[in-house]
């Protein structure tokens, strides 16, 4: 499949860890703010949760820099299951900085992803697409990336896991 940007820009696609919580805990507030505009995130929580993440060894952090500074983030997760034939990847965030969009930024940080999954022998990277048809620009994306639907996604809220106790 050949990819086209719409404008080419210099770019480093750079794997981050907890070193970068703070700067990814902006990140995701920024998409936060556009899933519920109006609603301010807690950056202290954001960060603190995205310190915990980010160490994690089945977590791959990935960060678009233009210039030194962070235009994008990806964060990727491997994942197993049955249906999907074993090891998979999943895009569980994905936000690139509105002054930076259409400019290849995104596609990158997905290629990177691609990348990383073909060396790990993953069968597939799947991704939750916002609802429709509010977010058919997400859902053209990922369709231009190579990625087709298999269905919608439901969560089931549990315990917060900050508050429960080591039984």
């Amino acid at each position: 499949m050949i990819k086209l940007w719409r404008r080419s820009i210099s770019l480093e696609i750079r794997r981050v860890g907890p070193e970068a919580a703070a700067e990814v805990a902006r990140m995701i507030a920024g998409l936060l703010e556009e899933f519920a505009p109006g609603e301010p995130a807690d950056i202290a929580t954001l960060t603190a949760t995205a310190d915990e993440v980010l160490a994690l060894d089945t977590v791959t952090g990935l960060a678009a820099l233009r210039e030194g500074e962070a235009v994008g983030l990806l964060m990727l997760n491997d994942c197993a299951a049955i249906y999907a034939g074993g090891r998979f990847g999943e895009i569980t965030e994905l936000y690139v900085r509105p002054e930076m969009r259409s400019q290849g930024v995104a596609a990158r940080l997905v290629a990177e992803a691609e990348r990383i999954g073909r060396a790990r022998g993953w069968h597939r990277i799947e991704v939750g697409a916002p609802e429709q048809p509010e977010w058919a620009r997400t859902l053209a994306f990922y369709r231009r990336e190579g990625f087709v639907e298999v269905g919608h996604r439901l969560k089931m809220p549990l315990q917060n896991v900050r508050d429960t106790v080591e039984t």
